[in-house]
């Protein structure tokens, strides 16, 4: 039987739970495989990070490896090949979500002077309202505001459908009016 390299002795051991073999096998190859994480991440947070997932999923798998050459390295890389990939995966997905958020939490563009035209647009439509009569003023506050049907706002204020319906007509084109003189000013 020919003799086991050291990596073979290692890993046998290692799969039976040796920690200390372990351990070995990490402090001899924990080098290369950070390299080759930082040649694939290019950040050495992300490759720091990418070594120990490297580890934790050799340390797992170790039992059930045949390790057929004698070192445990392009094993090692392989591994650290697709915990790198992995890494880069979930960066993108999360500057994507971060990206995605954002879009959702602010408006595309702020248009201030459409803002201000809003604002004095509604304080001229609610001066107007104010010059309302009485009864216009709760017709417009049942249909237009709260969405009664005529004939319940007719039931409600106690007048007649074509009474609410013609003066709603009124205080309708009065509003219009007033929308297209700040529209023209």
């Amino acid at each position: 039987m020919p003799a086991q390299s050291e990596d073979q002795s290692l890993a046998a051991r290692a799969a039976d739970g040796d920690q200390n073999a372990f351990r070995a096998l990490y402090r001899a190859h924990v080098r290369p495989v950070y390299w080759i994480a930082h040649g694939i991440v290019g950040a050495a947070a992300d490759a720091e990070d990418v070594t120990q997932e490297t580890f934790i999923v050799a340390w797992r798998k170790l039992p059930a490896l045949d390790l057929v050459g004698e070192s445990l390295l392009p094993w090692l890389a392989t591994i650290c090949r697709f915990q790198a990939a992995n890494r880069i995966r979930q960066q993108r997905r999360d500057r994507a979500q971060t990206a995605d958020a954002v879009d959702e939490a602010l408006p595309s563009t702020v248009n201030v002077e459409e803002q201000v035209i809003t604002a004095e647009l509604a304080a001229r439509i609610t001066a107007e309202i104010g010059t309302l009569s009485d009864l216009d003023r709760e017709i417009f506050r049942l249909c237009a505001t709260e969405g009664f049907a005529y004939h319940a706002a007719a039931a409600e204020l106690g007048v007649t459908h074509a009474v609410v319906r013609n003066r709603l007509s009124r205080v309708r084109t009065q509003l219009r009016e007033t929308v297209q003189e700040s529209r023209d000013a």
